[in-house]
């Protein structure tokens, strides 16, 4: 396969997120011929903190919601250099119908910060739906989160290192815990320390991810960096993704994740997508969406298998 160019690179990753948002509710072979109805749920855009215009979150809350309630947090990918929180209706609507709020978030791409910015503000989003959770009706013990590319790689980190505080940041609601309780990892990598590059063999996998960490010989950095890095028995349960025809993100990363998690005692699971490259309609096929759908049942639902 050929490699990608930079350019399309970064297109591909920007739109996975639209792709995931639309396949939940539509197949590509039989279009909906008029747009659908607005989806029955609330919804509203806030700041998770305030440094930055481009720390938000978008929160999708079932009708008529009662109680506390399991949450889905998406981050999207992108390189993180591009993508969005927004225009994510469709597994808005997907989770909101089961019983779930979905958030959304945005958070500052390597030209404006460079690592751990990124997981500095995942984390602060999480901190946030934790310290707001009346607000929103969300019971802060049961917050998942699942992301994509770039995405993958930051919800990886948030399931593996809610004690370590030198990647916590200074946003806002400190005195709240940034742990999740589940963690639906799609092919994001798992090892960028400077030693383990040489699987990525496509260029612009290289080059997106020496723009986020500024300095990838910065070995500390690069770990910090790396959710390989974390591995404990305690990390929080994970779903890992990948398709073996990944042309940006070697297959191997994942599979070295899971690996590691396994060896150490973890609750972790990784389906290998056959012919499927970074992203895809594989991802989300009816027998894939039923595995994320039990995944997160059992991780967030008491009494669900």
């Amino acid at each position: 396969m050929k490699s990608m160019t930079k350019a399309g690179v970064l297109c591909s990753a920007a739109i996975a997120g639209t792709v995931a948002a639309v396949a939940f509710t539509l197949r590509a072979e039989t279009p909906a011929p008029t747009p659908p109805p607005p989806p029955p749920m609330a919804f509203v855009t806030t700041p998770y903190t305030t440094s930055s215009p481009e720390q938000l979150m978008d929160i999708y809350t079932p009708k008529e919601a009662a109680g506390a309630l399991p949450a889905v947090v998406y981050i999207h990918g992108g390189g993180w250099a591009a993508g969005s929180r927004s225009h994510q209706d469709g597994p808005a609507d997907h989770f909101t119908k089961q019983g779930y709020v979905f958030c959304s978030i945005d958070y500052r791409f390597s030209d404006v910060a460079k690592y751990p910015a990124q997981i500095q503000d995942s984390k602060c989003a999480i901190r946030f739906l934790r310290a707001n959770a009346a607000k929103y009706h969300i019971d802060p013990k049961r917050i998942g989160v699942w992301g994509d590319s770039a995405g993958g790689h930051l919800v990886a980190l948030l399931g593996l290192t809610p004690k370590v505080k030198r990647l916590e940041g200074d946003g806002g609601w400190q005195k709240q815990s940034s742990a999740v309780a589940a963690v639906v990892d799609w092919y994001g990598p798992s090892d960028i320390r400077p030693e383990g590059l040489g699987v990525y063999t496509n260029p612009a996998g290289v080059d997106l991810i020496t723009k986020l960490l500024g300095d990838p010989s910065n070995a500390q950095l690069a770990a910090d960096a790396s959710p390989i890095t974390f591995v404990t028995k305690d990390a929080a349960p994970m779903l890992i993704m990948h398709g073996d025809k990944d042309s940006l993100v070697p297959v191997s990363q994942s599979q070295k994740l899971y690996d590691a998690l396994r060896a150490g005692g973890a609750d972790v699971t990784l389906k290998i997508l056959p012919g499927a490259d970074h992203g895809g309609p594989q991802f989300v096929e009816p027998e894939n969406v039923a595995l994320i759908d039990a995944f997160f049942a059992r991780t967030l639902k008491p009494g669900k298998k």
